[in-house]
Protein backbone atom coordinates (compact mmCIF):
# COMPACT_ATOMS: atom_id res chain seq x y z
CA UNK A 1 0.00 0.00 0.00
CA UNK A 2 1.34 3.18 -0.88
CA UNK A 3 2.23 5.73 1.67
CA UNK A 4 -0.19 8.72 0.15
CA UNK A 5 -3.26 6.06 -0.09
CA UNK A 6 -3.07 5.12 3.51
CA UNK A 7 -2.36 9.00 4.53
CA UNK A 8 -5.22 9.90 2.75
CA UNK A 9 -7.46 6.95 3.98
CA UNK A 10 -6.49 7.98 7.22
CA UNK A 11 -6.80 12.08 6.97
CA UNK A 12 -10.74 11.10 6.07
CA UNK A 13 -11.52 9.75 9.08
CA UNK A 14 -13.22 12.02 12.00
CA UNK A 15 -10.46 14.44 12.78
CA UNK A 16 -11.44 14.54 16.77
CA UNK A 17 -8.87 11.91 18.04
CA UNK A 18 -11.09 12.09 21.19
CA UNK A 19 -14.24 10.25 19.82
CA UNK A 20 -12.06 8.08 17.40
CA UNK A 21 -11.55 4.45 17.99
CA UNK A 22 -8.40 3.53 19.22
CA UNK A 23 -7.00 1.38 16.46
CA UNK A 24 -7.51 4.19 13.90
CA UNK A 25 -6.08 6.96 16.54
CA UNK A 26 -2.50 4.44 16.66
CA UNK A 27 -2.87 3.97 12.42
CA UNK A 28 -3.13 7.77 12.64
CA UNK A 29 0.06 8.27 14.23
CA UNK A 30 1.58 5.46 12.35
CA UNK A 31 1.23 2.22 13.94
CA UNK A 32 0.95 -0.60 11.17
CA UNK A 33 0.90 -3.43 13.33
CA UNK A 34 -2.78 -3.57 15.27
CA UNK A 35 -3.27 -6.94 16.46
CA UNK A 36 -3.03 -7.53 20.26
CA UNK A 37 -0.17 -10.42 20.05
CA UNK A 38 1.69 -8.04 17.38
CA UNK A 39 3.58 -9.21 14.36
CA UNK A 40 5.30 -12.58 15.88
CA UNK A 41 1.88 -14.03 16.96
CA UNK A 42 -0.17 -12.81 13.19
CA UNK A 43 3.09 -14.99 11.94
CA UNK A 44 2.58 -17.71 14.11
CA UNK A 45 -1.24 -18.02 12.78
CA UNK A 46 -0.22 -17.68 9.08
CA UNK A 47 2.49 -20.78 9.32
CA UNK A 48 -0.35 -22.57 11.24
CA UNK A 49 -2.94 -21.89 8.81
CA UNK A 50 0.02 -23.68 6.25
CA UNK A 51 -1.10 -21.65 3.14
CA UNK A 52 0.07 -22.75 0.33
CA UNK A 53 -0.30 -22.42 -3.44
CA UNK A 54 -3.41 -24.32 -4.00
CA UNK A 55 -5.46 -22.21 -1.05
CA UNK A 56 -8.39 -20.04 -1.64
CA UNK A 57 -8.07 -17.74 1.35
CA UNK A 58 -10.44 -14.81 2.60
CA UNK A 59 -9.78 -12.49 5.06
CA UNK A 60 -12.01 -10.79 7.33
CA UNK A 61 -11.24 -7.17 8.01
CA UNK A 62 -8.19 -7.30 6.73
CA UNK A 63 -7.52 -3.50 8.08
CA UNK A 64 -4.26 -2.44 6.70
CA UNK A 65 -2.74 -4.82 4.90
CA UNK A 66 -0.23 -6.68 7.25
CA UNK A 67 -1.83 -9.93 7.09
CA UNK A 68 -2.57 -9.56 3.92
CA UNK A 69 1.16 -9.26 2.87
CA UNK A 70 2.10 -12.12 4.55
CA UNK A 71 -0.28 -14.05 3.22
CA UNK A 72 0.02 -12.68 -0.64
CA UNK A 73 3.55 -13.85 -0.31
CA UNK A 74 2.99 -17.49 -0.20
CA UNK A 75 1.32 -17.20 -3.74
CA UNK A 76 -2.08 -18.68 -3.03
CA UNK A 77 -4.29 -19.63 -5.69
CA UNK A 78 -6.44 -16.58 -5.05
CA UNK A 79 -7.11 -13.98 -2.02
CA UNK A 80 -10.29 -12.19 -1.23
CA UNK A 81 -10.86 -9.28 1.33
CA UNK A 82 -13.92 -8.96 3.16
CA UNK A 83 -14.13 -5.01 4.11
CA UNK A 84 -17.42 -3.40 5.63
CA UNK A 85 -15.86 0.52 4.86
CA UNK A 86 -15.75 1.51 1.56
CA UNK A 87 -13.01 3.86 1.95
CA UNK A 88 -10.46 0.91 3.89
CA UNK A 89 -12.06 -0.81 0.85
CA UNK A 90 -10.02 1.31 -1.79
CA UNK A 91 -6.98 1.10 0.45
CA UNK A 92 -7.40 -2.93 0.17
CA UNK A 93 -7.20 -3.05 -3.44
CA UNK A 94 -4.21 -0.51 -3.92
CA UNK A 95 -1.93 -3.71 -2.62
CA UNK A 96 -4.08 -6.59 -4.51
CA UNK A 97 -2.40 -6.47 -7.76
CA UNK A 98 -1.87 -9.92 -8.94
CA UNK A 99 -4.57 -12.23 -10.72
CA UNK A 100 -7.09 -14.28 -8.16
CA UNK A 101 -6.60 -11.54 -5.48
CA UNK A 102 -9.91 -9.00 -4.50
CA UNK A 103 -11.48 -7.18 -2.25
CA UNK A 104 -15.61 -7.09 -1.62
CA UNK A 105 -17.93 -4.73 0.51
CA UNK A 106 -19.38 -6.90 3.16
CA UNK A 107 -19.34 -7.81 6.60
CA UNK A 108 -18.09 -10.92 8.33
CA UNK A 109 -21.32 -11.89 9.24
CA UNK A 110 -22.44 -12.08 5.97
CA UNK A 111 -19.76 -11.91 3.45
CA UNK A 112 -22.24 -12.65 0.22
CA UNK A 113 -19.93 -15.49 -1.05
CA UNK A 114 -20.84 -18.93 -2.08
CA UNK A 115 -20.71 -21.80 0.76
CA UNK A 116 -18.22 -24.17 0.04
CA UNK A 117 -15.78 -21.37 -1.66
CA UNK A 118 -12.51 -21.52 0.46
CA UNK A 119 -9.96 -23.88 1.94
CA UNK A 120 -8.61 -21.02 4.81
CA UNK A 121 -10.63 -18.16 6.32
CA UNK A 122 -9.21 -15.94 8.81
CA UNK A 123 -9.42 -12.88 10.73
CA UNK A 124 -7.94 -10.96 13.48
CA UNK A 125 -8.46 -7.92 16.36
CA UNK A 126 -12.93 -8.23 15.49
CA UNK A 127 -14.64 -10.79 17.20
CA UNK A 128 -13.48 -9.48 20.44
CA UNK A 129 -15.32 -6.48 19.63
CA UNK A 130 -18.35 -8.34 19.38
CA UNK A 131 -21.10 -10.14 21.46
CA UNK A 132 -21.11 -13.61 21.73
CA UNK A 133 -24.50 -13.82 19.74
CA UNK A 134 -22.38 -12.02 16.82
CA UNK A 135 -19.39 -13.88 17.61
CA UNK A 136 -21.05 -17.27 16.81
CA UNK A 137 -22.46 -15.42 13.35
CA UNK A 138 -18.92 -14.48 12.11
CA UNK A 139 -17.51 -18.06 13.01
CA UNK A 140 -20.11 -19.70 11.59
CA UNK A 141 -19.83 -17.50 8.45
CA UNK A 142 -16.28 -18.76 7.80
CA UNK A 143 -17.72 -22.35 8.46
CA UNK A 144 -19.88 -22.40 5.77
CA UNK A 145 -17.60 -20.76 3.41
CA UNK A 146 -15.24 -23.34 3.91
CA UNK A 147 -14.81 -26.54 2.48
CA UNK A 148 -14.20 -30.14 4.36
CA UNK A 149 -11.26 -29.98 6.04
CA UNK A 150 -10.86 -26.48 5.30
CA UNK A 151 -8.70 -23.93 8.11
CA UNK A 152 -9.94 -20.78 10.16
CA UNK A 153 -7.25 -18.93 12.12
CA UNK A 154 -8.35 -15.98 15.19
CA UNK A 155 -5.91 -13.32 16.43
CA UNK A 156 -7.88 -12.18 19.50
CA UNK A 157 -7.45 -10.86 23.02
CA UNK A 158 -8.16 -13.00 25.91
CA UNK A 159 -8.20 -13.06 29.53
CA UNK A 160 -6.59 -14.68 32.40
CA UNK A 161 -6.39 -17.13 34.21
CA UNK A 162 -9.51 -19.80 32.93
CA UNK A 163 -11.73 -19.04 35.98
CA UNK A 164 -11.14 -15.18 36.09
CA UNK A 165 -13.64 -13.52 38.89
CA UNK A 166 -17.44 -12.23 36.82
CA UNK A 167 -16.67 -8.87 38.62
CA UNK A 168 -12.90 -8.50 37.55
CA UNK A 169 -14.27 -9.82 34.21
CA UNK A 170 -16.88 -6.71 33.58
CA UNK A 171 -14.54 -4.36 35.63
CA UNK A 172 -11.84 -5.21 32.33
CA UNK A 173 -14.66 -4.89 29.79
CA UNK A 174 -15.61 -1.68 30.53
CA UNK A 175 -12.26 -0.21 30.91
CA UNK A 176 -11.15 -1.61 27.73
CA UNK A 177 -14.46 -0.04 25.92
CA UNK A 178 -14.06 2.92 28.03
CA UNK A 179 -10.44 3.40 26.46
CA UNK A 180 -10.62 2.54 22.80
CA UNK A 181 -13.85 3.45 21.93
CA UNK A 182 -15.38 0.34 20.78
CA UNK A 183 -16.90 -2.63 22.55
CA UNK A 184 -14.53 -4.91 23.92
CA UNK A 185 -15.48 -8.33 25.19
CA UNK A 186 -12.27 -11.06 25.46
CA UNK A 187 -13.07 -13.88 26.57
CA UNK A 188 -10.91 -16.80 28.21
CA UNK A 189 -8.41 -19.10 26.12
CA UNK A 190 -11.05 -22.13 26.87
CA UNK A 191 -13.82 -19.97 26.25
CA UNK A 192 -12.38 -19.10 22.81
CA UNK A 193 -12.11 -22.94 22.02
CA UNK A 194 -15.39 -24.03 22.94
CA UNK A 195 -16.69 -21.13 20.68
CA UNK A 196 -15.12 -22.43 17.66
CA UNK A 197 -15.95 -25.83 18.76
CA UNK A 198 -19.76 -24.83 19.22
CA UNK A 199 -19.54 -23.81 15.59
CA UNK A 200 -18.20 -26.86 14.34
CA UNK A 201 -14.37 -26.74 13.99
CA UNK A 202 -11.81 -28.86 15.98
CA UNK A 203 -8.88 -26.87 17.48
CA UNK A 204 -5.42 -27.80 15.72
CA UNK A 205 -3.25 -24.86 17.52
CA UNK A 206 -3.80 -22.48 20.11
CA UNK A 207 -0.58 -20.23 21.05
CA UNK A 208 -0.27 -17.06 23.40
CA UNK A 209 1.47 -13.25 23.95
CA UNK A 210 1.54 -10.91 26.36
CA UNK A 211 -0.86 -8.47 25.65
CA UNK A 212 2.24 -5.86 24.91
CA UNK A 213 0.46 -3.64 22.13
CA UNK A 214 2.27 -0.28 23.28
CA UNK A 215 5.00 -1.07 25.27
CA UNK A 216 8.38 0.09 23.91
CA UNK A 217 9.66 -3.75 23.06
CA UNK A 218 6.70 -4.60 20.68
CA UNK A 219 6.68 -1.32 19.29
CA UNK A 220 10.12 -1.94 17.62
CA UNK A 221 9.37 -5.45 17.40
CA UNK A 222 6.62 -4.77 15.82
CA UNK A 223 7.60 -1.54 13.37
CA UNK A 224 11.42 -1.64 13.52
CA UNK A 225 13.03 1.22 15.22
CA UNK A 226 12.44 3.79 12.82
CA UNK A 227 8.97 3.89 12.30
CA UNK A 228 8.65 3.11 16.21
CA UNK A 229 10.69 6.18 16.68
CA UNK A 230 8.29 8.62 14.38
CA UNK A 231 5.62 6.53 15.91
CA UNK A 232 6.58 8.14 19.08
CA UNK A 233 7.69 11.82 18.15
CA UNK A 234 4.19 11.89 16.39
CA UNK A 235 2.60 11.90 19.71
CA UNK A 236 4.80 13.51 21.71
CA UNK A 237 3.35 15.99 18.98
CA UNK A 238 0.08 15.84 19.67
CA UNK A 239 -1.80 16.38 22.79
CA UNK A 240 -5.18 15.04 21.86
CA UNK A 241 -4.04 11.80 20.24
CA UNK A 242 -1.43 11.17 23.29
CA UNK A 243 -3.80 11.78 26.01
CA UNK A 244 -5.95 8.51 24.18
CA UNK A 245 -2.99 6.51 23.72
CA UNK A 246 -1.88 7.02 27.71
CA UNK A 247 -5.44 6.43 28.72
CA UNK A 248 -4.95 2.88 26.39
CA UNK A 249 -1.78 2.14 27.86
CA UNK A 250 -3.04 3.02 31.13
CA UNK A 251 -5.99 0.33 31.09
CA UNK A 252 -3.22 -2.36 29.54
CA UNK A 253 -0.86 -1.64 32.56
CA UNK A 254 -3.63 -1.50 35.22
CA UNK A 255 -5.07 -5.39 33.80
CA UNK A 256 -2.24 -6.61 32.49
CA UNK A 257 -2.29 -9.60 34.48
CA UNK A 258 -5.45 -10.39 33.24
CA UNK A 259 -5.16 -9.35 29.47
CA UNK A 260 -3.14 -11.95 26.94
CA UNK A 261 -3.18 -12.70 23.26
CA UNK A 262 -4.48 -15.55 21.86
CA UNK A 263 -4.58 -17.36 18.53
CA UNK A 264 -6.43 -20.39 17.46
CA UNK A 265 -6.61 -21.86 14.29
CA UNK A 266 -9.18 -24.88 13.64
CA UNK A 267 -10.26 -27.28 11.02
CA UNK A 268 -14.07 -27.67 9.52
CA UNK A 269 -15.22 -30.86 10.64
Amino acid sequence: MSTQRLEGFLSSEESAFGTMQGHWVLARMGKKVLRPGGIELTKRMVDSLAIGPGDEVVEFAPGLGVTARLTLARNPLSYTAVERDDKAAHVVRSYLTGSGQRCLEGTAKDTGLPPGSATVVYGEAMLTMHADRHKRQIIGEAYRLLKREGRYGIHEMCLFPDDIEQNIRQEIRKALSKAIHVSAIPITVPEWRDLLGSEGFATRVVATAPMALLTPKRLVQDEGLYRALRFVCNVIKNAEARKRISAMRDVFGRYGQYLAAVVVVGTKN
